[in-house]
C-alpha cells in the first residue's frame, strides 16, 4: 500500500493528530456533525484535523490545502436549549440586519453589506454623490 497524503496520526508533522478524508477514527467529528447529532464542542480544544486538496481557483497552478477541525465525541455537551429570550434577542438581530439605515425600511431579505444600505438606497442620486 502506498503512502497516505496527511496521514499523520501521532502529529509529528502537522502538530496535531492529521488524517486525509474519510479516514478518521471512530469517535471524533467535526463541528457540524456534532450539531447534527445535538450536541457542541464545549470549550474542549481541537482533537485532530482532517486535510485535503481543495479545487484549483482559475489561473492558479496550485491547489490549497483545506482543514476541517475535529472535536472528541464523549467530551461533547448538549446544545443549549432556545429559550424565548434568546429568541427573541435573534430575531432583533436579524430585524437589525434587514433594516435599511438610511430609509429605516425593513425588508424581508437581509440588506447587502457591500451596499451598507438598501438596493433603492445606494441607486439613489444622493448616494452616488457621497
Amino acid at each position: 500500500m502506498t503512502a497516505v497524503k496527511f496521514y499523520d496520526p501521532t502529529g509529528e508533522t502537522y502538530g496535531i493528530p492529521t488524517y486525509p478524508r474519510r479516514l478518521a477514527p471512530e469517535g471524533l467529528a467535526t463541528r457540524r456533525q456534532l450539531r447534527a447529532l445535538g450536541l457542541r464542542p464545549n470549550g474542549q480544544d481541537v482533537a485532530a484535523q482532517v486535510l485535503w486538496h481543495g479545487r484549483r481557483p482559475s489561473g492558479s497552478r496550485t491547489r490549497p490545502v483545506r482543514a476541517a477541525y475535529l472535536y472528541r465525541v464523549d467530551l461533547a455537551a448538549p446544545v443549549r436549549p432556545m429559550t424565548p429570550a434568546r429568541q427573541r434577542a435573534v430575531a432583533a438581530m436579524m430585524r437589525a440586519r434587514r433594516t435599511c439605515p438610511d430609509c429605516r425600511v425593513t425588508f424581508p431579505y437581509v440588506i447587502p453589506t457591500s451596499l451598507g444600505c438598501c438596493p433603492g438606497c445606494a441607486g439613489a442620486p444622493a448616494a452616488l454623490a457621497a
